[in-house]
């Protein structure tokens, strides 16, 4: 318990970089926050690491690093803050109550996603099939994710005012959300061998599950402004029609209409 309050205290740390702009709660200070957790986990059981759980470690360092590093760039180029501009709420438009709110939960969900990690450490469990499986898992998530983000890049570059359809968007419209989803059941996988009471279970659920909503969030959230950008252009049409939105050869093309998906 000690462990996951001081892991929650470095999330709330990392991810208070919201208050400035409050999206960073869920972006910027979501790959902060994982990356200093990755840190805490080093340090808090340093004397106890496998080499299977110090690459696990290290693997969320590298993620959260990744992941920051790439959304500052993005938020800090003039062409997305202008294609942004109007589809986020500005910082005025929430209430101090409503940032706390978001930068609780936001950091709470955060330390839950990385809790198989820290039942591991905590438990003494070392290294087995498991953790080696779900470093794989991990990885490959890891490199999914960072390849769409370039391809997408790319993409821009060439043609800013078209839709992406190249490379990993051929297979999946969301390539960086599934991506991500692979690197966190990763995670989850890695601690079926370690999960030792309800509140473990109840714990890696929460946060497994957390992750995976606000993907499917963020993709909904994305649909509604390619259509709303591209929706009378015949080929995206087409493209989405025939391309799934999130996972490669499940044939769910569309959640716009999924409401409830409000993250």
């Amino acid at each position: 318990m000690q462990s996951f309050l001081i892991l929650l205290v470095l999330a709330l740390i990392a991810s208070s970089c919201g208050f400035r702009k409050y999206v960073w709660f869920i972006s910027l200070g979501y790959g902060a926050a994982i990356a200093l957790i990755g840190i805490g986990l080093l340090v808090i059981f340093g004397g106890s690491l496998t080499v299977g759980t110090a690459l696990q470690c290290v693997l969320l360092v590298v993620y959260g690093c990744r992941l920051a590093g790439y959304l500052l760039y993005r938020d800090m180029k003039t062409a997305y803050n202008r294609r942004m501009k109007g589809e986020v709420k500005s910082n005025e438009g929430v209430s101090v109550v409503a940032k706390v709110g978001i930068w609780v939960s936001a950091s709470l969900l955060y330390v839950l996603q990385t809790s198989p990690v820290l039942f591991r450490l905590a438990d003494g469990k070392g290294t087995d099939v498991l953790c080696v499986v779900g470093l794989v898992v991990s990885a490959a998530g890891l490199v999914l994710e960072t390849t769409a983000d370039l391809q997408k890049n790319r993409a821009k570059k060439a043609n800013p005012k078209r839709f992406v359809d190249t490379g990993l968007f051929r297979l999946v419209r969301c390539p960086n959300y599934f991506g991500e989803m692979v690197f966190w059941t990763g995670v989850f996988v890695s601690g079926l061998s370690v999960y030792a009471n309800a509140a473990q279970w109840i714990c890696a659920i929460l946060g497994y599950l957390g992750i995976i909503y606000v993907m499917f969030g963020g993709a909904r959230r994305l649909e509604i402004r390619q259509d709303k950008n591209y929706g009378d252009d015949p080929e995206y049409r087409r493209y989405k029609s025939t391309t799934p939105i999130m996972i490669p050869l499940v044939p769910l093309y569309s959640v716009k209409e999924h409401t409830w998906l409000v993250a």
